[in-house]
């Protein structure tokens, strides 16, 4: 990654621009893409990447210097960033956290039922003697985690960038070695992969909303003194691997498709999935009570399948549903995010083996 080196922008977050806070995080290395104004998702796409499912990596717009596909368009590129934010000042402003080497640690402080204390940090039990008493969001469960490791919670370190969110949470910057392991992003209530309860993980596969972004809730705001990312400590390093966030050690993971039916099967694979990803995408005509998240399951489950006989890669996938998902429910990303995670899990313990060609 980049040497990172500090400007004053954040240091202003009630007057900066987003085209300043668009400058700053590349200046520092950190790809960007727009995002929707006064919201904290994607830009939509063009209409031709709304209607016709594609890969992100085969898509037309990037080469020709627009923002479709959220994350995956994110640049540090002076002249995009230019044409985007001077065009069009009222966007907001994303890192794709994944290629700017970065794990941000997002707690929530929302309202929802407290599950099972066996669910609250996954993979470490939790005795009954241990009084849970008031426990009602991560800024509860993350301490505990730090607390259970003789560690200091991260959302006390006061060395690093924190960003308060306009929902009352907290987003926690950290940077990776450049050679160093990656990490996949996670929801805190998964039961596949999560670090604790009520405590997202953005980075592969992931963007976040930097700070000094408005939206119409408020102004994503840093804390602190500290405006850079500070190293990850090896502790939560250590936590991200035992969760099965390391990208290549997932469990189950399967080696790379086979090249010699790659071709003619990925086509096949696709056609598929295209009524699947179609009966998602179809839920953005009616707000509500159209079976979106079984749809979606329905998908990610057949997508897992196809991963695990060679068909599709991961990362494929993923693109797949998630631009699915996003175009029917743009404001459910969290919940999107952890139903593909599970179904593709789910899927991947039944491989769905397809001939050459149809």
């Amino acid at each position: 990654m980049p040497r990172q080196r500090e400007t004053s922008v954040p240091r202003s977050a009630g007057t900066a621009s987003p085209y300043d806070v668009a400058r700053w995080c590349a200046a520092n290395g950190w790809p960007v893409h727009p995002l929707a104004s006064g919201r904290k998702t994607p830009a939509a796409n063009c209409p031709t990447c709304r209607h016709e499912p594609h890969s992100p990596q085969d898509c037309p717009c990037h080469s020709a210097g627009r923002w479709c596909h959220g994350f995956h368009a994110a640049t540090t590129n002076p002249a995009l960033l230019e044409a985007w934010w001077r065009s069009h000042p009222a966007l907001g402003v994303a890192v794709s956290c994944g290629p700017a080497g970065l794990v941000v640690l997002d707690i929530d402080a929302h309202s929802a039922e407290v599950p099972n204390r066996n669910r609250l940090l996954p993979g470490i039990p939790i005795h009954e003697s241990v009084n849970l008493a008031g426990l009602a969001s991560g800024f509860d469960t993350l301490p505990l985690l730090a607390a259970l490791r003789s560690q200091r919670s991260p959302a006390d370190d006061d060395s690093t960038l924190r960003v308060r969110t306009p929902s009352g949470g907290l987003h926690v910057w950290y940077r990776t070695p450049p050679e160093g392991p990656r990490y996949r992003s996670s929801v805190g209530s998964s039961p596949k992969v999560a670090l604790a309860w009520q405590v997202d993980v953005r980075s592969t596969g992931g963007y976040i909303v930097t700070p000094a972004t408005r939206t119409s809730a408020g102004t994503y705001t840093p804390v602190g003194a500290a405006r850079l990312p500070a190293a990850l400590p090896d502790w939560l390093a250590a936590e991200l691997q035992r969760t099965g966030h390391e990208v290549n050690q997932r469990t189950g993971q399967l080696p790379p498709p086979r090249t010699d039916t790659l071709r003619p099967a990925r086509q096949h694979a696709h056609r598929l999935l295209e009524p699947l990803l179609d009966q998602v995408k179809d839920c953005a005509a009616i707000p509500e009570g159209t079976a979106f998240t079984e749809k979606l399951n329905r998908a990610a489950y057949t997508a897992g399948g196809l991963i695990a006989a060679g068909h599709l890669t991961d990362s494929q996938a993923h693109d797949l549903l998630t631009a699915a998902a996003n175009a029917a429910r743009p404001h459910r990303s969290r919940h999107s995010l952890a139903v593909i995670t599970s179904a593709l899990t789910a899927g991947a313990s039944r491989p769905l083996h397809l001939k050459g060609r149809p």
